[in-house]
């Protein structure tokens, strides 16, 4: 079976937040799409939905995280700017309809990009 580019597959929030996650105080934002020739920066679109896209950053709860970089960003398709109901900092949330593309980072390293269909309030405290 042949995969092509930028292949999405599901995945439970369980498995890539296993201890939860909690939003970053002011994180969501409008992706934006770079074109190298204009060197100019538009609204992001999904390409599959036609959706623009959004950034939502977050915070992964995993204590085996110690010492290592915590943030992530998960990348929502909607018309409009998701808000988090709960509109205090460092909120919990779960995320609905998670997918993950695997890619190779500029760097060589394998890489992720996660994708929501849309995020709630968690019904579990972050650990």
């Amino acid at each position: 079976m042949a995969l092509k580019g930028g292949s999405r597959f599901s995945i439970r929030f369980e498995d890539v937040f296993p201890a939860g996650c909690v939003l970053v105080p002011d994180s969501i934002v409008e992706a934006q799409d770079y074109n190298e020739v204009t060197k100019a920066r538009t609204p992001a679109v999904d390409k599959l939905t036609g959706q623009r896209v959004w950034t939502v950053r977050v915070m992964d709860m995993d204590p085996d995280l110690a010492g290592r970089a915590r943030e992530v960003a998960v990348k929502i398709s909607a018309p409009v700017q998701p808000i988090p109901d709960n509109g205090a900092p460092f909120a919990p949330v779960e995320f609905d309809g998670m997918t993950v593309t695997p890619y190779v980072g500029p760097t060589g390293r394998l890489a992720y990009s996660y994708r929501a269909s849309g995020f709630k309030p968690s019904a579990r405290k972050a650990a």
